[in-house]
């Protein structure tokens, strides 16, 4: 069986510290609804990735377990450190928490972190580590019986491998969302099509990427699985070293949908006053986009904008005036 990779991606910058909400954090309006969410709190988003800087200033608070499946530090599964970069600059996108003058927050910064170390430190992995890394992540149960809610995958391998698909179908039926990245083969053409697996699965959610002036990145895979788009170019979060960095990729867009339902998660539950299915779940998501004019295999849904109910509500409100007595109404009907 052949390995499986981390979604290319390019590393723009790093940076010794930084103080600021990412624009990619404030892009998806993660900041509008995080009193209403709790900051996502009483969630745990599971990683699946090259592990964690487990002690980053950003991110020590928000780590509540982890498991290392690849073949790195000889296989000692209680070691899950980051020797690529990767997984510590997505955990920062899902859940960086500042505790500190110098840092940054992430989307849902009061959720905590599973990490799920299947990747080297030159980013790759068998397909059996991943399958493990997921089969784990379902299974696994905090010390306050705290479940996974969502996991968060930006790896990807071109071949449809069946064991693979049985995992991830596993987790959906345990009710929990699976969100992927779409790849990195784009040709900047939404008339063909790029598939990278486990992102190409219907049953997952596929994230595609977008820049700042909301173009799609032209690295961004495009194809008809496509759900949503997110931030992805020249993204700022935590990294290795106790650094901060700028990276471009469907990597990087993946997180900031991950954090995203750990706070529709805490909206949409509160407000029907029960646990949602992983179907209920991918709805109130998909009810918090934008479109953007893109063709759906490039850009599916839209944009992640978690703001945009209550947004339309104050702009239902202003515009409506209710009928004052039948007679008006009488009169608008005819005049109709």
């Amino acid at each position: 069986m052949s390995k499986i990779h981390l979604i290319p991606y390019e590393v723009e910058e790093i940076y010794e510290a930084s103080s600021e909400i990412p624009e990619g954090v404030t892009m998806i309006q993660a900041p509008e609804v995080w009193e209403e969410a709790e900051k996502g709190s009483g969630n745990v988003v599971a990683i699946i990735d090259t592990g964690c800087q487990i002690d980053h200033p950003d991110l020590k608070q928000r780590i509540i377990d982890g498991k290392n499946f690849s073949s790195d530090y000889n296989g000692d599964q209680d070691n899950y450190e980051d020797n690529n970069g990767h997984g510590t600059h997505v955990a920062g996108t899902i859940a960086a928490s500042s505790k500190q003058e110098n840092g940054i927050s992430g989307v849902a910064p009061n959720a905590n972190l599973l990490i799920v170390k299947v990747l080297n430190g030159q980013g790759s992995g068998d397909y059996q580590w991943i399958i493990d890394g997921i089969n784990y992540a379902i299974d696994w149960e905090g010390p306050n019986g705290e479940k996974v809610r969502t996991i968060s995958m930006s790896l990807g391998g071109p071949n449809d491998v069946p064991e693979l698909y049985k995992a991830v179908k596993r987790a959906l039926d345990a009710g929990i969302p699976v969100v992927c990245a779409a790849g990195n083969e784009g040709d900047a053409r939404s008339d063909t099509n790029e598939f990278a697996y486990p992102g190409a699965y219907n049953e997952v959610i596929q994230v595609g990427a977008i820049n700042f002036d909301k173009n799609i990145a032209p690295f961004s895979n495009t194809n008809d699985e496509i759900d949503l788009v997110a931030p992805g170019v020249e993204i700022l979060s935590t990294y290795t070293g106790s650094k901060y960095a700028k990276l471009s990729g469907t990597s990087m867009a993946t997180p900031h949908v991950s954090g995203a339902l750990a706070l529709v998660i805490n909206i949409a539950e509160k407000q029907f006053n029960r646990r949602l299915t992983e179907a209920e779940l991918y709805a109130q998501l998909i009810r918090r986009t934008v479109p953007l004019g893109y063709a759906k295999s490039a850009e599916g849904n839209g944009l992640v904008a978690l703001d945009v109910l209550s947004q339309f509500e104050k702009l239902f409100k202003t515009f409506h005036t209710p009928f004052k007595s039948r007679s008006v109404y009488t009169s608008f009907v005819t005049e109709k």
